[in-house]
């Protein structure tokens, strides 16, 4: 009986899927809506994020913003921390739900932004990192000296916008910050962007680093518009606190982690050692759309339909491609580098506050080149020296401003009684040493 009741289940189950999910006969024409397009993503760190309408779904869709699933967040910071693997295409729609969420609350606050100015606005957000390269910052200045990843956003977004008829047009100027509304611009790039809030939270929900976790949802709450600057109402001013201090622990803790920056020194040895055999007419296998960048002594008189070309088949996986093939190559050098990079073999780092005595990098050296058998040439590819330096706060760029109830607006370095401005602007400098373990 049980058999028969749970058989007659499972018929009614299949009759209401067929129903749902019915096919149109061939010959019925089902037009699409924009509503149609709306899409529901489950995003771990939100929940469910609603996706805008076309043409921001076509956009996602579009094979050049399909290559930021690709393209890891955080670079080489999964060697330190194993849960960061997350992609530059989970913190965009991040920062499009943030950018939503802010949008509403100014409306709310009968701030005037047109049903054109936010498709705008979620657009520019939608591409501001789509001219990233591998594995994000760590090779932006080698694979692309000329082009920084805003420079390379701006020209992918231009060529969107001759592919989808001038729907861009208003995004590219609130990104280039032309539009007259600067507040526009101020949400997707200033120093209290959505873009910063998603990367944050979102960073310290991948890493395990509770110490980025911060109020983004209170701080869109608190946000408002006066003379056409972004605001935040005082009541919001200790969430700023945490905000600022938030990022400046993540990035000492997370993105200038010392072993962070011993992987990521190491991968950019690496390709300074392929562009130095390219630059001697050594052979080394490269794929043809990473040739066009490293074999290309003048990138500003290329082509820019060729380089977003090229540039958008490049992702992570080519590289580590690239890194076995070159594990077994001929090139000593490039051979070891390849090797301790795949494996984990990282090279030691010392940090400290002041410059490493010469002596000390020139002992390392003859250490490493005694060991290893390396020519005085080759042996700066495993020990070498240089800084690091970041600040809390810019006192230069767009500054992030209180509102009190009596309407005056105050610098939040100077509102706050936790924080001044002496220390929030303060650029702390750090410098490191890089050399082989196998020397000590």
């Amino acid at each position: 009986m049980f058999c028969l009741i749970l058989l007659n289940k499972i018929y009614q189950f299949d009759i209401l899927i067929s129903c749902i999910f019915v096919r149109y006969p061939n010959n019925i024409t089902v037009k699409e809506t924009p509503q149609s397009k709306r899409k529901i993503v489950n995003d771990p760190v939100y929940g469910l994020i609603n996706i805008p309408s076309s043409p921001v779904y076509d956009i996602i869709e579009h094979r050049y913003f399909q290559r930021l699933r690709r393209i890891k967040q955080l670079g080489l910071t999964d060697y330190v921390y194993p849960g960061a693997v997350h992609t530059r295409f989970q913190h965009t729609l991040g920062a499009v739900h943030l950018l939503t969420s802010a949008i509403n609350v100014l409306k709310s606050k009968n701030i005037e932004i047109t049903t054109e100015e936010e498709k705008a606005v979620t657009l520019a957000i939608l591409l501001h990192d789509i001219g990233h390269a591998p594995f994000s910052h760590t090779l932006e200045n080698i694979i692309t000296v000329e082009y920084g990843h805003e420079e390379l956003s701006l020209l992918f977004m231009e060529l969107l916008n001759k592919e989808f008829k001038g729907e861009l047009s208003l995004a590219i100027k609130i990104f280039k910050n032309q539009y007259h509304k600067k507040f526009l611009h101020q949400l997707i790039s200033s120093q209290l962007d959505v873009d910063r809030l998603d990367y944050l939270r979102r960073d310290s929900f991948y890493t395990g680093v509770s110490e980025g976790i911060v109020g983004s949802d209170r701080i869109i709450k608190m946000l408002n518009v006066v003379n056409d600057q972004l605001v935040v109402e005082a009541k919001g001013i200790h969430s700023i606190e945490k905000f600022l201090i938030s990022r400046w622990l993540m990035y000492w803790q997370v993105y200038l982690h010392k072993t962070v920056v011993s992987a990521e020194q190491l991968l950019i040895r690496v390709f300074k050692r392929v562009k130095y055999l390219i630059d001697q007419k050594t052979e080394v296998y490269l794929s043809k759309e990473l040739k066009f960048f490293m074999d290309n002594p003048d990138l500003k008189k290329a082509d820019i339909s060729m380089i977003l070309s090229n540039f958008s088949a490049i992702d992570d996986n080519d590289v580590f491609g690239l890194l076995k093939v070159w594990l077994t190559g001929s090139d000593k050098v490039l051979s070891m580098l390849s090797e301790r990079l795949l494996n984990r073999k990282l090279l030691k780092i010392e940090i400290q506050d002041t410059p490493f005595d010469e002596s000390k990098i020139s002992k390392h050296k003859k250490k490493a080149s005694s060991i290893f058998n390396l020519t005085e040439q080759e042996v700066g590819y495993f020990v070498f020296t240089d800084n690091i330096s970041k600040n809390a706060y810019s006192t230069i760029d767009d500054k992030i401003q209180i509102l009190y109830k009596t309407g005056e607006i105050v610098d939040v370095a100077e509102a706050s009684d936790m924080l001044n401005i002496s220390v929030l602007s303060k650029t702390v400098r750090k410098y490191f040493l890089c050399y082989p373990k196998e020397i000590k």
